[in-house]
């Protein structure tokens, strides 16, 4: 099928799919890792139930509005005779390996006979491997590619397509959003491109961190206080709200808000008025509020009327696990984005890479850019990183349940390290990770022999390392072997509209 009939201007979900392609989801071919990077992300798509896929055929592409020839795979390690990838009735698919020496793999493992790719393994994504030079995700889209990019919002499989047309969506309302998706997926990425792609654009964004609020200042840091309003407020302050003005406030970790906040949050999302915390008069709310959380909302312990009416519009931000297809490209992102902080250059092996590909990142899009940037300072150092070395620990449950609370006495600072590069050095995090409390983590940070505090950092070697690490606080921490959130709060980008990877 020529690529050029697979294009879809319409900013909408509901665009129609041209010809078979409505019937059926297409299969898809996504370039994951090639020996010139430029072509990572170009794709080809097939409507029918039968594909070749060699060194001249098909013919793949852009296919996201960046425009672009369509040219085969072309290199020499892939071979001239194609293997052959058959939809089957139940939805998986059969490959046949070409007829060739060529080193060939499915989801890591070697091909010498016919395999057969479930229904649920497809919509995942299988990474192929063609001549130890070549990784090529074999997926399904189910409607044709869009031209609609949005700063941030990198990808090109059926997930981002979609995140992408939700952000754009909300971006033209005023709604209320509430973004739902596990930790470090990029919810407050989402929350970035919906304020800079709405009317709002020119007003600030102040993003908050209702986790880390303190219970008894917490409506004093929303809403603001008279003088004289709480021991220690010797002057009027203003809080988040005034701060955002007619901008967007971006409540983050919305499920940790205090309880006591929640119904003030409730009277501000209902009448749009606040009142700061002693003053005699009310205040409006001219700010776009959206919120996330990685946590279950629907539970006594949040207030229900609150949450009805923070989804207004809803948004789901997928796991990096539900969108393989799009890794090459993040990992390309993320090593331009180093070597342009680093003023240097490095190239990814490609084992490395297909490695990269085939994990299942627990720790989502985040823990790929932490992994990223270590591997670059490696490779950068003449080392040659190994995954299995820059992720320590398997994939498993963020949250551990209350009755399987381990003992502070069992925890080792192996552990600790582990859990705290984990979780990107934040402590609440680290404590669930560890499944402890954040008091009793920091009792173990107190005392851990490598992990130091702010405080006990010297200036010099505080500042050569956030310089180093080209601002990237998650990178300096776990460089300094520190805690995230006072490094921010010390070079004043806990509220700031900037790139991040949560």
């Amino acid at each position: 099928m020529e690529c050029d009939t697979l294009f879809d201007t319409e900013y909408t979900i509901s665009s129609a799919v041209a010809g078979r392609a409505a019937s059926k989801p297409l299969l898809a071919l996504t370039i994951l890792w090639h020996p010139l990077a430029a072509r990572v992300g170009e794709q080809y798509l097939e409507a029918g139930d039968v594909l070749a896929l060699g060194r001249y055929q098909p013919l793949f592409r852009r296919l996201d509005g960046q425009g672009g020839q369509a040219t085969p795979l072309g290199e020499r390690c892939v071979a001239r005779m194609p293997l052959t990838i058959r939809r089957r009735a139940d939805g998986g698919a059969d490959i046949a390996p070409p007829e060739s020496r060529m080193a060939f793999t499915c989801a890591g493992a070697a091909v010498t006979q016919l395999r057969q790719v479930t229904a649920e393994q497809l919509a995942q994504g299988v990474v192929l491997s063609l001549g130890r030079a070549v990784l090529v995700c074999l997926h399904q889209l189910p409607a044709l590619p869009r031209a609609n990019a949005i700063g941030g919002l990198i990808g090109v499989g059926a997930a981002a397509l979609t995140l992408r047309d939700l952000v754009r969506q909300a971006a033209a309302t005023d709604l209320h959003v509430l973004l739902l998706g596990p930790s470090g997926s990029g919810k407050e990425v989402a929350a970035q491109a919906i304020h800079l792609a709405s009317r709002r654009a020119q007003a600030p964004m102040v993003a908050v961190n209702m986790g880390g609020m303190s219970e008894a200042l917490a409506a004093a840091d929303l809403f603001g206080a008279a003088k004289g309003a709480y021991t220690g407020a010797v002057v009027a302050r203003d809080g988040y709200f005034a701060e955002a003005g007619n901008g967007t406030l971006f409540l983050d970790e919305i499920g940790d808000t205090p309880a006591a906040v929640q119904p003030m949050l409730l009277r501000v999302v209902e009448t749009g008025v606040y009142r700061p915390v002693g003053a005699s008069a009310n205040r409006r709310c001219n700010a776009r509020l959206i919120a996330a959380t990685d946590r279950d909302l629907e539970t006594p312990a949040f207030n229900q009327p609150l949450l009805r009416r923070l989804e207004a519009f809803s948004i789901r931000v997928p796991a990096l696990r539900e969108r393989r297809e799009d890794i090459g490209l993040l990992i390309v992102h993320f090593m331009d984005r180093w070597t342009e902080l680093a003023g240097k250059q490095v190239s990814m092996p490609v084992q490395l890479a297909s490695d990269l590909c085939h994990y299942d990142w627990p720790g989502n899009v985040r823990q790929l850019a932490h992994v990223i940037g270590r591997i670059c300072l490696a490779l950068a150092a003449g080392d040659e990183p190994r995954l299995e070395m820059l992720v320590r620990l398997p994939a498993a449950p963020e949250a551990a349940p209350p009755a399987l609370r381990a003992r502070l006495a069992d925890i080792d600072e192996a552990r600790v390290v582990q859990a705290m590069e984990r979780s990107g050095w934040r402590i609440r995090s680290a404590a669930v990770v560890l499944g402890i409390s954040r008091p009793s983590l920091y009792k173990l940070l107190a005392a851990h022999s490598q992990i130091r505090s702010l405080e006990a950092i010297p200036l010099p070697e505080l500042k050569a390392a956030w310089a180093d690490c080209g601002g990237n606080a998650e990178l300096c921490a776990s460089l300094l072997k520190t805690p995230c959130e006072p490094l921010r709060r010390h070079f004043g980008v806990v509220a700031s509209v900037r790139e991040s990877d949560d």
